[in-house]
């Protein structure tokens, strides 16, 4: 044991011996920091706070103690003075260590200085840290140590704590927005017997009882359909899912997503819908709609950009979409794989090489290959495209959308066309799925937007693991 921790256990067992529980019970009627601070009137000395909070700094001077306490609000100032709350409760305040959870009842005054401080009338100790905290208050520094103690992380470093209270105020106007129009929160299995609703490797478990495999979902989109079937009109789901692929600054293998379903509506319909919702996330938590997102400003002032895929990628690779060879030979010139590959999914991967990286305000990619949106409605002017959209921000897919497909037989032609293909990882058909659209789904817009994606974005955090309280990371050695 270090030398330090083992002088916290020495104060523990004179806490004990002095009587006082180090590890304390309920404590009634606490006001947050921010109130207390809030509630302050300079002309009046009988306001009275009760306060709790995290020990931060300590300042010991004879006969009396200041110390600050943090709360997820905010921090204020503790005036702890011998005479005022008799000698045994001034013993235990020495006995108090950075870290500790500490009770303050008392009354507000401010210092000369202009600080707004708890003269206390009495304090309780709540919890005792075994611990010393990181680089005395400096902050926890190490990112790799920042994700694996996050609890730590939180309370050293008061814009980690803000992030994860706007992820909250964010997901909760997510809501708000969507319940005033009509949709209704459903909830949706998080094991399927067949994975569905998206192209990605699945995590695959066992049930014992059933002596079965399941899948965790890969997304939510095929029980959401059976909604819309149902009568369900409108449905949206804030959702976990699971994709067993590759881990990078914007890509953890458990992530949130809001997927919803609008029946009579279609993906123009989505995005007026998605416009609306993010630009007024924008002015909520940032209150205007330019943005910093670390060395880049984007601007969501609207109405935001809507171009076609195959305008895209001419744009900016000089190949025209129906120019196979030339798309082949750029795709060749950039790096990339082409052998086997059909010609609608070099155009795709060409499309993330060369133009993903230039969408840096708010763009409505539209239109993309039928054959790599199977479950979406053709255009009308040219069946080789589909009624979809990808919503790209900051050079990153932020959403994406269909007018879904409710064509039974069609959409049982595509399914198994697809089986065998590189787009397939299980080889099954939710037959079950089929079903439920022969017995006639309503036209309707999809949508999904990535929860963490956005708030990226919305908190300036150019990394997901900064937005996902506990990241999934390789274990220590």
């Amino acid at each position: 044991m270090e030398k330090y921790e083992q002088e916290r256990f020495t104060k523990l067992q004179k806490l004990r011996d002095k009587g006082v529980d180090p590890f304390g019970g309920r404590y009634d009627n606490v006001q947050s920091i921010q109130t207390i601070l809030e509630g302050f009137a300079p002309d009046r000395d009988d306001i009275k706070a009760k306060a709790a909070g995290r020990i931060m700094t300590m300042r010991p001077h004879g006969k009396t103690v200041f110390l600050d306490i943090r709360d997820r609000t905010g921090k204020i100032q503790v005036y702890i003075k011998r005479d005022k709350v008799g000698e045994d409760t001034f013993e235990i305040s020495h006995l108090l260590d950075l870290g500790d959870i500490l009770g303050v009842e008392g009354t507000l005054f401010k210092t000369r200085t202009g600080e707004i401080t708890i003269f206390a009338d009495n304090i309780t100790l709540l919890s005792k840290s075994l611990l010393n905290p990181p680089e005395k208050w400096h902050g926890l520094k190490d990112i790799e140590l920042r994700h694996r103690q996050r609890y730590v992380d939180l309370f050293t470093n008061q814009d980690v704590m803000q992030t994860f209270l706007k992820r909250i105020q964010i997901i909760n106007h997510i809501r708000a927005f969507l319940n005033e129009r009509d949709f209704v929160e459903v909830e949706t299995p998080m094991m399927q017997p067949i994975p569905g609703g998206a192209v990605a490797r699945p995590f695959i478990t066992h049930h014992n009882a059933l002596d079965i495999d399941l899948y965790l979902r890969i997304a939510p989109e095929l029980y959401l359909k059976r909604l819309l079937v149902g009568g369900m009109e409108r449905v949206y789901e804030i959702n976990r899912n699971f994709r067993n692929e590759g881990i990078s600054t914007r890509h953890n293998p458990e992530f949130t997503m809001m997927e919803l379903y609008q029946a009579y509506s279609d993906y123009n319909g989505m995005m007026e819908l998605t416009e609306e919702l993010i630009t007024s996330l924008a002015m909520k938590i940032q209150g205007k709609y330019e943005l910093s997102f670390g060395e880049i400003t984007v601007n969501m002032t609207p109405p935001w950009r809507r171009a076609t895929f195959c305008e895209l990628l001419k744009e900016h690779s000089g190949i025209s979409y129906d120019d196979e060879e030339g798309l082949i030979r750029k795709s060749k010139e950039s790096g990339l794989e082409t052998n086997g590959i059909s010609r609608d999914n070099i155009a795709n991967t060409l499309f993330e090489e060369l133009v993903e990286k230039t969408l840096v305000n708010p763009t409505f990619v539209l239109d993309y290959p039928t054959s790599i949106c199977p479950l979406t409605k053709t255009c009308a002017h040219d069946p080789r495209f589909a009624q979809r959209f990808e919503l790209y921000i900051a050079s990153m897919e932020v959403a994406n959308s269909y007018s879904e497909l409710n064509d039974s037989i069609e959409q049982d032609r595509r399914l198994h066309e697809q089986i065998g293909t590189e787009t397939d990882i299980t080889g099954k058909i939710d037959e079950d799925f089929l079903t439920a659209l022969k017995y006639g789904m309503p036209p309707a817009g999809g949508l999904g937007i990535g929860i963490d994606r956005l708030i990226m974005l919305l908190t300036n955090n150019v990394s997901i693991r900064e937005v996902i309280l506990f990241p999934l990371l390789k274990p220590k050695q």
